[in-house]
């Protein structure tokens, strides 16, 4: 008989997961995927240095993000993301160099933090993270791309130093209230969907204002 493996856990079992652990696992990866569409260095800097120097009680699977040389890289490329994204259109550039990485690295992050699990259970948890990251990215990046248009910068380094905050703040607050996280990331993200094409708009509405100026 098949079984399944629950996250944190060191032994398989031959029933369905409960709604509680199911519950469980998206609160470990979902909030994880979506802040990293907006900051993938942010988010493996903060998940690392809560499970190397013990922050917060984490399950196993999240000693991979505590070594010291995952943890070293992500500090530098938040450096250098932290300076690229307070520049006007250099963020846009930048944005769209993670086109493909901030997906790809929810989707890792996500399988990693789910921990020991089937190989079904790792694909769907690859694929939603996937799905969500590039979700926040798209957004994070047309909304720059809207802002860009404006000839002043403080609003740019506003949205930048908030993006900052938000995304270190709710990586921590995730990893303690795993179950509320993912409660508020199900929310932002109905949002972003139901405002998905208000940005779009937007967006056409200030290049087109540009196009005119020029």
């Amino acid at each position: 008989m098949g079984g399944y493996f629950i996250p944190g856990w060191s032994y398989k079992i031959s029933r369905p997961p409960t709604p509680v652990t199911l519950l469980a696992t998206l609160g470990r990866t979902v909030p994880f995927a979506f802040t990293s569409g907006i900051n993938l260095y942010a988010t493996v800097a903060v998940l690392g240095l809560c499970s190397r120097y013990q922050l917060v009680t984490l399950p196993e699977q999240f000693r991979a993000f505590g070594h010291p040389v995952v943890i070293g890289l992500a500090v530098a490329m938040y450096a250098i993301e932290f300076v690229a994204d307070k520049v006007p259109w250099v963020d846009s550039i930048w944005d769209a160099v993670h086109t493909v990485v901030r997906p790809i690295g929810g989707a890792l992050v996500a399988v990693t933090a789910l921990g020991g699990a089937s190989v079904e259970a790792q694909t769907t948890i690859a694929l939603l993270g996937g799905s969500i990251a590039a979700a926040t990215h798209v957004t994070k990046s047309g909304t720059r791309a809207a802002v860009n248009t404006s000839p002043e910068p403080f609003s740019n380094w506003v949205l930048s130093l908030a993006e900052d905050i938000f995304v270190v703040a709710f990586s921590y607050v995730a990893l303690q209230h795993p179950i509320a996280a993912l409660a508020v990331s199900a929310v932002l993200l109905a949002v972003i969907a139901v405002f998905a094409s208000v940005l779009v708009r937007a967006i056409r509405r200030r290049f087109r204002r540009v196009d005119q100026r020029l």
